[in-house]
Order: structure tokens, then sequence, then C-alpha cells
């Protein structure tokens, strides 16, 4: 127990995007004197704000929130970037007697900070790599996600074909260490928390969420989506960099292409955005330690905040 209260406390809420984890956690930092780490993949990238429901000024009111706006949409960002930066933050909100509050949808960020997963074993050679990336470019996505069905369908069945650099690094796992990623994630994942924490997700009935999704998507074309990928496409940003594989502007980027027309980018938004969700969910029950928050289950928005409240002071008390 002693062990216990020497760690850093940290509440996680995380949940399907869409389900409203934005709002309750700025309102859960103002009761419990927090401050809030994004653990979203696009939130971090400058001047792409619409199509990222990236959080504003106005919605922040007043708390401060880290690992938003810190890199340009030309960097590259992942897992082991983020683990480092969020650890930093946590550290930092904890020196000075703050509770961190990690928020955002992007399952494998949270894991890898709240069970301080170790992306130190393979080895610093990214020959291989770079031969994946080149066989992806010229025979595409499905051709790697084929591959790595035939060497470890565990983690076939978990990273989705259009993920990439996710299907990359498992493969180049595979290479380097003759192992399967998912047997070591799932052993990673036995690991107890790093931190003295609690685990929120944050859910609905799915077609609320659903139909959240589909009003989102249509306020982000009125508030200027278009416009926003024509400046990043503009800037000379192209469809293969990690900044524009995000929802929405992959899509969009397609239509400012030729590739097809605005009603079937909306419709793709909005379809592959539901399957997001859906994956989101699938994660989130496949992960230990996790109370559910399912809004049905409380009378209101004021009942779920004063259970994440009374949950957070126990935290921050060392229980």
């Amino acid at each position: 127990m002693m062990e216990e209260k020497q760690k850093f406390p940290l509440i996680v809420l995380t949940g399907p995007t869409a389900v409203g984890k934005t709002a309750l956690s700025v309102k859960l930092a103002k009761a419990v004197n927090g401050e809030i780490i994004s653990a979203d993949s696009m939130q971090v990238y400058r001047h792409m704000d619409i199509g990222s429901a990236k959080v504003t000024k106005e919605e922040m009111d007043g708390v401060a929130h880290h690992l938003i706006d810190i890199l340009e949409p030309e960097e590259e960002f992942n897992v082991v970037l983020f683990q480092r930066l969020a650890k930093e933050a946590i550290a930092d909100i904890c020196s000075r007697n703050k509770l961190p509050i990690l928020v955002g949808g992007t399952g494998f960020y949270i894991q890898s900070v709240l069970y301080d997963i170790d992306f130190t074993e393979t080895k610093e050679d990214d020959s291989y790599r770079r031969q994946l990336e080149e066989l992806a470019k010229a025979q595409g996505a499905q051709k790697l996600h084929d591959m790595l069905r035939r060497v470890d369908p565990g983690a076939a069945e978990q990273i989705h074909a259009n993920n990439v650099k996710r299907v990359i690094r498992a493969l180049e796992f595979h290479a380097q260490t003759g192992g399967l990623i998912s047997a070591h994630n799932e052993a990673e994942r036995q690991k107890m928390p790093a931190y003295r924490s609690r685990y929120f997700v944050l859910t609905d009935d799915r077609e609320k969420i659903y139909e959240r999704i589909d009003l989102r998507v249509d306020k982000m074309l009125e508030d200027g989506l278009l416009n926003e990928v024509q400046l990043l496409k503009d800037r000379g940003l192209k469809k293969e960099m990690v900044s524009m594989q995000g929802l929405g502007y992959k899509e969009i980027l397609a239509y400012l292409d030729g590739e097809y027309d605005l009603e079937r980018a909306i419709y793709l938004i909005k379809r592959d955005t539901r399957h997001f969700a859906k994956r989101q969910l699938t994660w989130f029950k496949r992960e230990k330690n996790v109370i559910w928050v399912d809004r049905r289950d409380f009378l209101d928005e004021n009942n779920i905040l004063q259970f994440l409240i009374d949950q957070a002071e126990e935290v921050k008390n060392g229980k």
C-alpha cells in the first residue's frame, strides 16, 4: 500500500468519439484542481482545429491543457513520443500539486502511459521498415495487412489495415525479435498500472453516439473544414503524411484531389467515424481495471460529474 501511495495520481477519461469527453473533463478538472493532458493523435497538430474537434480556448474555460498544438502538420507523431511527453506532463502537473487528467480516445496511447509500456525492445535498424513503407506505396495497405495476418493473426485482428504505421511496426517487431507483437502487447497489458489511477470509459447508447457523430461532421463542414484542408493542401501536405491520415482530413483531401465528389466524402467521413467509434469501444472492452460510465445509468451530466469527482478525490487522497 505504501508503494501505491508513492505513485503519481492519474485520472483517465476516455470513450468513443463524440461521446462528450471534452466538456465533462473540463468540469472535472475545475472541480478537483486538475490539468488536462490530451490523449489524441490529431490535436497535437497546429492548423488542424476543425477536423480534429480540437478543444477551443472558450471550451478550456481556464483549465490548462497539455499536448495540444505542439507540432507542425509536416512532423510525425507516434506513441513513443506521446508516451514520453505525457509522462513529462504528468510529473510537471503533480509537482505543482495538481491532478493530471488524461483525456482522449486513442486507446493505445492511454495504455502506453498507464502501464508504462516498454517500446525499447526492437533494434534501431530501420531498413526493413523502409522496405515495408515502399511496399505499401507500391502495392497498397492491404498487402502489408495480409503479410501480418500470416505471421501474427492476433495483431492483424486488432490493427486496421489502413493503420499502415502500426501494421509496419508489428511486422518489424516480428522480423527483429521473432516474437509476436500481439503477445508482447498482451504481456505489457498485464502489468499493474504505473500510477495511482482510475480509468473511466464514458459511453452511451450506440445509436446516440452515431447520431452525435453525424451532427459533429455537419458542424465541422459549417465551421469551414473544406477551407482548413485546402490551406493544408496549399501548404504542400500530402495524403501519405501522418497528420493527413486523420478522419475528415484524408476524405476531404481526396475530394479536393478529384477522387470523388463532396457528397461521397461526407458519407465516408460519417461512416468511417462510426466504424472508428465501434473499434474504440471494442478496444476498451478488452482493457482491465476500467470503470464504465454509461450515460444511461445516470440521471444527468451533473450526476456523472459528481461520481467522477468522488472517485478523483479518492485518488488524490491515496486510495
